[in-house]
């Protein structure tokens, strides 16, 4: 029998509250790509490597890349798996390992679309992220009890399209808050 939890935070941004003090996760968006009562996985949106590119990335696979592409950044996913590779992207879903995290959004880590990628052959709307976000059992619940993530439903617009340092005030305004008013305090009525 497949347990399922009583909600679910796939398709879901995750978004750190001020108040929120670990380093790893300070003013981050998160695009939960996986969530059951197992726990939960996900990928910061908002923060890139500085020294790290995709040409990097795509040397080190021997995979041969398309100089004529634009440079390519590498998104810091979190502190879980981080020599792991993702792919958060957009259409077309046909990668040999895509998991679809909604019907317009998807998350792949296999070399083929890498490959694509590096040919200028692969998804239009696209993040190349080094390592993830992980929760245990209950965690994730536990830690927006205690006020440290808003959620709300992702958006592929604030993904592929707004700049990275406006990243988390677009995910915080498009749940109808002005983030100048959010506290860095958690408080309980």
């Amino acid at each position: 029998m497949k347990h399922e939890s009583l909600f679910s935070l796939k398709g879901q941004f995750l978004i750190a509250m001020p108040g929120l003090a670990d380093p790893n996760f300070a003013y981050t968006v998160i695009c939960m790509c996986e969530h059951t009562y197992q726990g939960g996985i996900g990928l910061v949106i908002n923060r890139v490597y500085p020294s790290i590119s995709a040409q990097d990335i795509f040397s080190e696979l021997h995979i041969e890349y398309n100089p004529y592409s634009k440079p390519i950044p590498v998104h810091y996913g979190g502190p879980v798996h981080t020599n792991e590779i993702f792919v958060l992207h957009g259409p077309p879903f046909d990668w040999d390992a895509c998991a679809m995290i909604s019907p317009t959004l998807a998350m792949s880590n296999t070399r083929d679309i890498l490959e694509a990628i590096a040919d200028n052959k692969g998804p239009e709307s696209f993040l190349i992220i080094l390592g993830c976000s992980g929760w245990g059992q209950n965690q994730v619940e536990a830690e927006i009890k205690q006020n440290a993530w808003l959620s709300c439903p992702v958006s592929e617009d604030i993904i592929f399209d707004v700049n990275i340092e406006k990243k988390w005030d677009q995910a915080v305004k498009k749940m109808g808050i002005n983030p100048l008013l959010l506290s860095g305090e958690a408080g309980h009525a």
